[in-house]
């Protein structure tokens, strides 16, 4: 139990890091993301609009970030079913206005339609994940609920494994940075699933009156 409140936490700080960290870049120092627009293959867009479209993209990728996480802790899960239940919804939304922003953006993905198509299909099996996890629930299956929650709350880090990714190849290695974007994006769609499958091994694999998880 020890051991896995300390992953819980850690996942915690790497939370709060990151989106400190996006605000920070996206409101603060690059409010209108020039540095980025920079590296777009398709120019062709209404950037005034786009702007907006990619702060309310941001705000509500740390709304389900935040969510849940939230819901990840036992101690909500046991003393405050009503908040869990509610959240679980608020997460939901967060998730279809994450999908629904970055509908609009994809066409227009650095990397241009490669990239456009990775986004594409992450925004149709996101959410696919995230109501498989709310129906699992309300079927009463606890665990096959967290395993699918956990399926879906991967990809609330998509955007930083993205950017990691990113850095590494290109400010580490040096290669080009729409190329290393490119593979950001499809290393990270690569890796989350195996991440949360590997998490559903070790952590979800109890009983429902025995969790392991925080």
């Amino acid at each position: 139990m020890l051991k896995s409140r300390s992953y819980y936490l850690i996942m915690l700080a790497i939370i709060v890091c990151f989106i400190v960290y996006v605000i920070y870049m996206n409101f603060i120092y690059d409010p209108q993301a020039a540095s980025f627009l920079d590296h777009k293959l398709n120019k062709k867009f209404n950037a005034p609009v786009w702007l907006n479209v990619m702060y309310v993209h941001v705000l509500c990728a740390c709304l389900a970030m935040v969510s849940g996480a939230i819901n990840f802790s036992q101690t909500i899960l046991r003393n405050y079913r009503k908040l869990h239940k509610i959240n679980g919804y608020v997460y939901l939304a967060a998730v279809i206005i994450v999908d629904v922003t970055s509908g609009y953006m994809a066409p227009f993905a650095t990397g241009g339609k490669a990239v456009s198509i990775a986004f594409n299909l992450l925004n149709i099996v996101w959410p696919i994940m995230t109501v498989i996890a709310i129906l699992k629930i309300r079927k009463k299956q606890v665990k096959a609920h967290r395993k699918w929650m956990t399926r879906s709350y991967a990809f609330c880090f998509t955007n930083l494994f993205i950017h990691t990714i990113t850095y590494i190849l290109h400010d580490g290695i040096g290669i080009g940075f729409v190329t290393s974007y490119t593979m950001g994006v499809y290393g990270s769609l690569l890796l989350l699933p195996i991440i949360a499958e590997i998490i559903n091994i070790k952590f979800h694999s109890s009983t429902p009156s025995e969790p392991k998880f925080n």
